[in-house]
């Protein structure tokens, strides 16, 4: 084993494991279903309110779920996330309601602490492998009125909610001004009968090719230097927006039955920040084609290394391929003796 700080790294007389899984969405619990049919005897920390959702993640905040394969009717994000979960505990995984507040990846096993646990060599516990599921989520302007028509008419993902029939014929609107706000405008105007996109200054961020493609649509208005104030509503639904031009100062009404937020993801890396490798964005850097990290005996899966598509069965996909290196890791360590 690597020594660290001068010191060999034993085993936890408090726990050791094989595998654990920090996180419980869909990459979470599909990695730790595959580890526990694998007799891995998987460990999953499911958080308790980390970055500010329920155990299950984002899917925990969505209302119907309808693109995910195998749910023809689709189904409420709590409810699928239930299922995840009774599947890996239907297979022997061992679910833990709490948060990882540390670890040190600098040797293997690698030592971990729980949220409560004081910092110190005798309160942490090992893993040979960590598999990261932590997730990100969407920023957030904080307007007012936004919590109360959050999923009733306010969303951070076009193609996860998009074709919701309160979206239908309907005029939308998408705030931001880059590349995903582009993409998600264009791909709104697939449902919507009109999509009005709000930008802050008086040119968009996103590439040439991008807004070349917005700004011809006819079905898409640019809505320059421009800003929301408050989401308003019957009490029920989303049906105006109150905007301001940061120029003129003119505020006015802007009736929508759905608000699009695409000002990016915060992925939840803070744990692992200076340990393994991170883009400039905060994202898990994995070799392509995998789910390793810079770190050996450590994988990512979901979206806290995925900043492209951000979907439930692209997450579910990558937690198979971490469950699956991770066993491969382990069986050719168990061989050479090494584990």
């Amino acid at each position: 084993m690597a020594p660290v700080n001068g010191e060999k790294v034993e085993k936890s007389k408090k726990k050791h494991s094989k595998v654990v899984i920090i996180g419980s969405g869909p990459a979470g619990h599909t990695a730790a279903i595959y580890l526990a049919r694998a007799n891995l005897d998987p460990v999953m920390f499911e958080g308790f309110m980390a970055n500010g959702f329920a155990a299950g993640g984002q899917l925990t905040t969505t209302t119907e779920v309808e693109n995910f394969p195998g749910f023809p009717d689709g189904l409420r994000g709590p409810e699928m996330m239930e299922k995840f979960r009774a599947q890996s505990l239907r297979f022997g995984t061992e679910i833990i309601t709490e948060t990882v507040q540390k670890v040190d990846l600098s040797a293997r096993p690698f030592r971990y602490w729980r949220e409560y646990a004081a910092e110190t060599p005798e309160e942490a516990e090992t893993a040979d492998v960590i598999i990261l599921a932590t997730g990100a989520s969407a920023k957030r302007p904080g307007l007012p009125g936004e919590d109360q028509y959050w999923q009733s008419g306010i969303s951070a993902c076009a193609v996860c909610d998009g074709a919701v029939p309160i979206f239908r014929n309907k005029p939308l609107a998408v705030i931001g001004g880059g590349d995903s706000a582009a993409e998600e405008a264009t791909y709104l105007t697939k449902y919507g009968s009109h999509v009005y996109v709000l930008v802050r200054r008086d040119e968009l961020r996103a590439s040439k090719i991008m807004a070349k493609r917005l700004l011809s649509n006819p079905k898409v208005t640019v809505m320059w230097n421009t800003v929301a104030l408050e989401c308003q509503g019957d009490g029920d639904l989303l049906n105006n927006l109150r905007i301001k031009n940061v120029k003129t100062g003119e505020e006015s009404d802007l009736p929508v039955n759905g608000l699009f937020f695409a000002i990016g993801h915060e992925p939840a890396t803070q744990l692992v920040r200076g340990q393994v490798d991170c883009d400039a964005d905060g994202y898990i850097l994995t070799v392509p084609g995998t789910t390793e990290t810079s770190v050996k005996g450590v994988f990512a899966a979901g979206d806290v290394q995925d900043k492209r598509y951000r979907q439930a069965i692209t997450s579910a996909g990558s937690g198979c391929m971490a469950a699956l290196e991770a066993e491969r890791l382990l069986a050719e360590e168990e061989e050479l003796g090494t584990a």
